[in-house]
């Protein structure tokens, strides 16, 4: 038989079957949310849906796309008005927009790398950056996942230019690194150190400014990428940094320099979202007291395994990826959606519930969640004994 293009992919398929690792698109609008990234509810806030409206429909350029890239038709002032407020509100030199999270770290290590400069990343930093590195000349170097003695190591024998890449919160797990310890580690070793704030961007009491500006740390960084897609309810993302930063990724930033830009419509949402967030206190309060009745009501069960974490992000770790999909399926039945995250994403052994915890979410919501999981690990606890 000939290997065909179609035989290639339904191997490949038939391989992920068979690791019960299939991946599928699904829709389950109809239950509870403990899934989205959706922190604040801003992607279904009918306030921030109003104001985007209404300055979309104050604007005399209202065309539906961009046109072209920013290089060619698709710039336009508020683009650049917008970079301008949202540098001031993080407080960075300057700031350039990307279309996405994924396209902003793919941008940013791709063209950073050259021959001869080193990267040095987090084993848990996201798909994203390390996409990027695999598209860079440079050399690249992980470091087992927070841990300070094994970073100094690599930095040790790094050579050239050399980029640290972390999260401040981990996609994954929803742990947090140890960014002020990092930063010093840089500072000893003349690195430059790039810091994603994906999922620290809203969630905490200081204007959801992310945690480089919690600690006040923002001279010690090099870059740091901050994405809309989550807390901030929209879509796009940002690279904060130099204005000499922003003019090298215009022009060497392939995702940058050959993608259509964000249409304005986008570019007003993510506008109004900033100003959204500068008065969500109230709800970042509310976030912060769920997380904490999660965690001390889950925590005290024993036989369940919860990764550390303050961020809205906890996860419960089920090893296997049949078993982790099963209890899925559990909590679905119950009205609640919360999905598993299966090897190879995670490692093998290491599957898990990620359950993501919004301030929209009720008290009684998240009580019954919980209810729900102590009856189920009950069971199987009561199964294996």
């Amino acid at each position: 038989m000939n290997f065909t293009a179609d035989t290639f992919l339904h191997q490949s398929l038939q391989n992920r079957k068979d690791q019960n690792a299939l991946r599928k698109l699904s829709n389950k609008g109809h239950l509870i949310d403990f899934c989205s990234n959706d922190y604040l509810g801003f992607a279904r806030s009918e306030e921030l849906r109003k104001n985007s409206s209404k300055e979309f429909a104050s604007l005399s350029d209202q065309k539906n796309g961009s046109t072209g890239s920013r290089l060619l038709t698709g710039n336009v002032a508020y683009a650049e008005q917008l970079e301008k407020r949202i540098a001031k509100f993080h407080n960075a030199a300057n700031s350039l927009i990307f279309n996405s999270g994924y396209d902003a770290n793919i941008g940013l290590f791709s063209s950073l790398g050259k021959t001869g400069s080193t990267i040095i990343y987090d084993e848990l930093v996201h798909a994203s950056v390390r996409d990027g590195i695999k598209l860079s000349a440079a050399s690249a170097f992980m470091f087992r996942h927070n841990d300070l003695k094994h970073l100094e190591e690599r930095l040790k024998i790094a050579t050239g230019l050399i980029y640290v890449a972390i999260e401040t919160i981990y996609s994954m797990d929803g742990d947090h690194s140890p960014l002020k310890e990092i930063a010093l580690l840089c500072k000893k070793y003349k690195a430059n150190l790039i810091v994603d704030e994906a999922h620290a961007t809203g969630i905490k009491a200081n204007k959801g400014k992310g945690l480089v500006q919690e600690f006040k740390i923002e001279k010690d960084i090099f870059a740091r990428v901050h994405t809309f897609g989550k807390a901030l309810g929209c879509h796009g993302a940002v690279i904060l940094g130099s204005e000499l930063l922003r003019s090298y990724l215009i022009n060497f930033s392939r995702s940058f320099i050959y993608t259509t830009a964000l249409p304005l419509k986008s570019l007003v949402t993510i506008n109004q979202a900033y100003q959204l967030l500068e008065k969500s206190n109230p709800e970042i309060k509310k976030l912060d007291f769920l997380i904490e009745r999660f965690k001390s009501r889950i925590s005290k069960n024993k036989d369940i395994q919860l990764i550390e974490s303050y961020s809205p992000i906890q996860c419960i770790v089920i090893t296997g990826n049949e078993e982790v999909k099963r209890i899925s399926k559990l909590l679905e039945k119950s009205g609640f959606d919360v999905r598993p995250i299966l090897s190879p994403t995670v490692p093998k052994g290491k599957e898990r519930l990620r359950i993501c915890i919004h301030s929209f979410n009720t008290k009684e919501d998240l009580d019954e969640l919980i209810s729900s999981l102590l009856k189920i690990f009950k069971r199987k606890s009561q199964k294996v004994t």
